[in-house]
């Protein structure tokens, strides 16, 4: 690699690495795993860095298959087993935080694709195009899924869609 393609890379990697983390975070549900999804991508890009017209979409193809390639793979759990339960500590998490983290734990009972999905649609804020050029599919597919997905994280946790801020009524009751 030419100092210019590696100057460009550099540019790349620093204006966007922490946006394909926060995705990368959203799909493995794991601060570690999504660092080394989004390492494992980035040397997959270096690679191709030339050839690539589109970089960023390239990188978010990347971590989507490779993580749907982990997916199928089978998967060995490891437990440690103990004599009792570690002791939580209490802490004074506010309502936003608890709410990020119900969305995160229902997000990851759903399936690779609709999790994808959601999270380039409502995460990221991708247009449907977009997201179809991401995954290789048509936009009526990324619609189809969007819609499952929704009315999949409805049943799942249906008081994630509860309005926080009590009605006029609610609250002079």
């Amino acid at each position: 690699m030419d100092a210019q393609a590696e100057g460009e890379f550099r540019e790349f990697v620093e204006a966007r690495s922490l946006a394909l983390r926060r995705t990368a975070y959203a799909l493995t549900g794991d601060p570690h795993q999504a660092e080394d999804l989004v390492q494992a991508a980035l040397v997959k890009l270096v690679r191709r860095w030339h050839r690539v017209d589109n970089p960023e979409a390239y990188v978010r193809r990347i971590m989507y298959h490779d993580l749907a390639s982990r997916w199928r793979r089978r998967r060995i759990v490891r437990e440690d087993a103990v004599a009792e339960p570690p002791d939580r500590p209490v802490t004074d998490a506010a309502d936003a935080v608890l709410h990020r983290l119900d969305l995160t734990q229902v997000l990851l009972r759903l399936s690779p694709g609709q999790r994808a999905v959601l999270v380039l649609r409502f995460y990221e804020d991708l247009p449907e195009r977009e997201i179809a050029e991401i995954l290789r599919c048509s936009v009526g597919t990324v619609r189809s899924q969007t819609s499952r997905a929704l009315a999949r994280l409805r049943t799942l946790a249906p008081e994630l869609a509860a309005d926080p801020v009590p009605t006029p009524e609610e609250a002079s009751a």
